[in-house]
């Protein structure tokens, strides 16, 4: 059990408050079956083509030229990253804007695990600023609270932050997201299954917790973080 006396709580996602079995095995795969037709549906929107570009050079292997030529190259380049699950903040852009549509028409249901809603409802009633911290993209975090399997869970959150804030495993991103936040750090818990975000984290002077779900990967890193079965287990 943590006794957590701050007043901002800063959330990861996958392996935190959802499975890892839910993000590579729904959403990642969703992305890959419509990567190709979402770039090809939307060839003539200069925001997608620029998304594409920065995907094709993530992979390194395409020209302008080419990227302009075969869209389904860059598909194919997209889908090899999603398999390495390379942190490409381009990559995190593209993939929210096809799981809209997932999300929208109801093919997509987010998993949250069981103790997460009454947590985030419990902490949003005692005025605690609780918030998200992701590689996925803002778009895709707000669709993925607003679209669970336990309805709408936007109304808990006051903010969210993804890549473009910084990496997840440089202190100096979690020193901006107190700043946004406008508390000290000491007052913020990060919660995360990921070590080296929470020795970042540390780093910056957050308190940390240690989420370990059901499969979830062996962690290791700097600190020794306290460690959180559920949610409920963390007592404001």
């Amino acid at each position: 059990m943590i006794v957590f006396g701050g007043a901002g709580i800063l959330l990861d996602v996958e392996g935190t408050t959802s499975s890892i079995a839910f993000v590579y095995d729904v959403l990642f795969e969703h992305a890959k079956r419509h990567v190709a037709g979402f770039l090809a549906e939307h060839a003539g929107d200069p925001e997608v083509r620029k998304l594409a570009a920065r995907v094709a050079a993530a992979g390194g292997s395409l020209t302008a030229d080419e990227i302009a030529a075969d869209p389904a190259r860059v598909a194919l380049v997209a889908i090899d990253l999603m398999n390495r699950d390379v942190k490409e903040t381009a990559l995190k852009t593209l993939q929210g804007m096809i799981w809209r549509r997932g999300f929208e028409s109801g093919e997509i249901v987010a998993h949250v695990f069981e103790d997460v809603p009454p947590a985030l409802a419990r902490w949003a009633d005692a005025g605690l600023d609780v918030r998200i911290y992701s590689s996925g993209s803002i778009d895709a975090q707000k669709l993925f609270f607003a679209h669970t399997a336990a309805g709408d869970l936007t109304a808990c959150l006051r903010g969210h932050y993804d890549t473009t804030t910084g990496p997840k495993r440089e202190p100096a991103s979690y020193g901006r997201i107190a700043a946004d936040m406008g508390l000290d750090p000491r007052r913020v818990l990060f919660v995360s299954d990921v070590n080296a975000e929470l020795d970042a984290a540390r780093a910056a002077g957050m308190a940390t917790a240690l989420a370990v779900r059901p499969g979830n990967r062996q962690a290791d890193g700097l600190y020794e973080h306290e460690l959180v079965t559920s949610f409920a287990e963390i007592v404001t």
